[in-house]
């Protein structure tokens, strides 16, 4: 391969990281939440489009651990809903399903019983409710 071409293959690659980096950052709105369950904190920092979303989530649990890591997924009407990849307490990688439900101002985390599709985790039709949330996440400015 001679220079030009490593030159050009380098200036395209250039050019598809920098459209991609713009593209992810414009348009998102950053918003930090963080919601308190008896001696269970969680915090997380979400950016918020009109169709998607991505972010940082971390539940410290009391003097156990903590599970840390990626929420991304889309967003429809008042309805968050995605996955989480984080490690648990220091532990392996898990990929669970995510669901928020936005009520004034708040995200409310949704559960349900876990299946999987295609190889991914998701709530099994039907099961997804927000009913005695573990979290109830309120916005911090």
């Amino acid at each position: 391969m001679n220079l030009k071409s490593l030159l050009f293959l380098f200036s395209i690659f250039a050019l598809i990281i920098s459209c991609n980096s713009k593209e992810e950052k414009t348009g998102y709105k950053q918003v930090f939440y963080r919601a308190v369950n008896n001696n269970d904190t969680a915090i997380l920092v979400l950016n918020i489009s009109d169709k998607r979303f991505f972010g940082r989530y971390e539940i410290l649990y009391n003097r156990i651990g903590k599970d840390s890591g990626d929420v991304r997924g889309d967003i429809k009407g008042d309805t968050f809903r995605g996955d989480f990849h984080f490690i648990s307490n220091g532990g392996s990688w898990k990929r669970v399903p995510l669901a928020f439900l936005r009520k004034e101002n708040k995200l409310v985390l949704g559960n349900g019983v876990v299946g999987t599709y295609m190889n991914l985790p998701c709530f099994l039709p039907g099961t997804l409710n927000y009913k005695d949330p573990k979290f109830t996440f309120e916005e911090v400015k």
